[in-house]
């Protein structure tokens, strides 16, 4: 075969592009599900973080409950009127938590940014070759 021919048909050169362009797809989408697995795995641990500080706080604001409620008792007032304080006190601040952790979270980017350019890059090439 001389340097630079290809004796193929064009058929047999269509059935190697579509072999070839089935295994890269395959590739990439392989490496998108990595990608992501990657990013998701983050994600989770920040999660678990999330949730063991959400345990410390939950028995610390316990303490913190009974001790705040004592002492507004000690100040005067009713036992129910001092448990309503601090109960709309910290339902506040548990909502402010909550929205802040959920804003991290909804902020995460997960999507496979890698993957979509080389499938950009692929579609391109595909082209290419049919032209």
């Amino acid at each position: 075969m001389a340097a630079g021919r290809d004796d193929r048909s064009l058929g047999e050169l269509f059935a190697e592009l579509a072999r070839e362009t089935s295994t890269l797809v395959r590739q990439e989408l392989r490496q998108a599900g990595t990608e992501i697995g990657q990013k998701a795995t983050g994600v989770g641990k920040d999660l678990g973080v999330l949730a063991a500080g959400a345990v410390l706080l939950h028995a610390a604001f316990l303490a913190l409950v009974v001790a705040i409620i004592l002492g507004l008792i000690d100040l005067g007032l009713d036992w129910w009127l001092a448990a309503l304080l601090v109960a709309i006190v910290l339902a506040g601040v548990g909502y402010a938590l909550i929205n802040r952790a959920r804003s991290a979270i909804k902020d995460a980017d997960i999507l496979p940014h890698h993957t979509m350019d080389n499938l950009k890059e692929d579609q391109e090439w595909a082209k290419e070759q049919i032209s």
